[in-house]
């Protein structure tokens, strides 16, 4: 897919799909562009019906470092792009501009691509922050190498967690709380034990232990796959994940809202830490 800007798209075998974020100069902070792109390149591989299994890395030393705060004109650029959802509205007034740009690019690809039925892994070296976090969640199978640490630092921005808010059902209610009030890092480790992820790995064996898995599972009958992910998927749903999720988000855009009647900006400045204010990469 070379027409894609931000992201690889490989095939290593028949039945195995590699997206690659490539933005490794911004820690492969997520533009507007990154995402469409990465949401191009699921669809290629979910629509390929030879594929089984879709892995997402990351070039450079971290998997991503979220959302790009040096983005100018994030409305208008997505007027650049074929939207998915059926929101739209990012050239309205008030609120509406950036609750639909969200739906569109944060919360809606997230669950897009979580709901994808084929199994998904995610290999992940060096810091996943905020928005990073959006990437490896929806995915099924997270394999981080050694020293990978995790952080959503958003409520030190004066919003209550990052859009897709799956902090409950990937480390816990006790430990998504004090991972959101406190921004402490948790590392690959402790992520393993709550059951964030998978497996943790030496990193210069996180590619070649991926591709292993991806492998196994591609030997399974494709048909079965997508059953037994629907058939989790669902038992989290059952127990009120999306309900809950969108609650969180209308939050998320109460702070959103807040914060520009009270600081003229989506956040709340007197909590950011100076590469924040700077609009540098976080």
């Amino acid at each position: 897919m070379s027409d894609l800007e931000t992201v690889l798209y490989e095939r290593p075998s028949d039945h195995i799909a590699r997206i690659v974020l490539n933005r490794p100069d911004a820690r492969n902070a997520q533009n507007t562009q990154m995402l469409y792109d990465l949401n191009t390149a699921f669809d290629r591989a979910a629509q390929d019906d030879a594929v089984k299994v879709i892995m997402l890395a990351g070039n450079g030393p971290h998997f991503s470092s979220g959302h790009d705060l040096r983005e100018a004109n994030g409305y208008d650029n997505m007027d650049d792009h074929d939207t998915v959802g059926t929101w739209c509205g990012w050239h309205c007034a008030g609120a509406e501009a950036q609750m639909a740009r969200e739906k569109e690019i944060y919360i809606g690809f997230s669950e897009r691509w979580r709901n994808i039925p084929k199994p998904t892994i995610a290999e992940v070296q060096g810091k996943v922050i905020a928005g990073g976090l959006m990437l490896i969640w929806p995915c099924d199978i997270i394999i981080a190498a050694a020293g990978s640490m995790f952080l959503d630092n958003t409520v030190g921005m004066g919003v209550g967690g990052v859009e897709y808010f799956g902090h409950p059902w990937e480390v816990g209610a006790r430990k998504a709380k004090e991972m959101l009030f406190t921004a402490d890092w948790l590392s690959a480790e402790d992520a393993k034990a709550l059951g964030m992820v998978n497996h943790v790995v030496p990193a210069a064996e996180l590619s070649d232990f991926a591709m292993s898995m991806a492998e196994r599972i591609a030997a399974k009958p494709l048909f079965a796959l997508k059953l037994a992910k629907e058939a989790v998927n669902a038992a989290q749903d059952c127990s009120g994940r999306l309900n809950a999720m969108q609650t969180a988000f209308a939050l998320h855009h109460i702070a959103h809202s807040h914060n520009m009647q009270v600081h003229g900006m989506l956040v709340d400045p007197t909590g950011l830490s100076p590469a924040v204010k700077g609009k540098e990469n976080i």
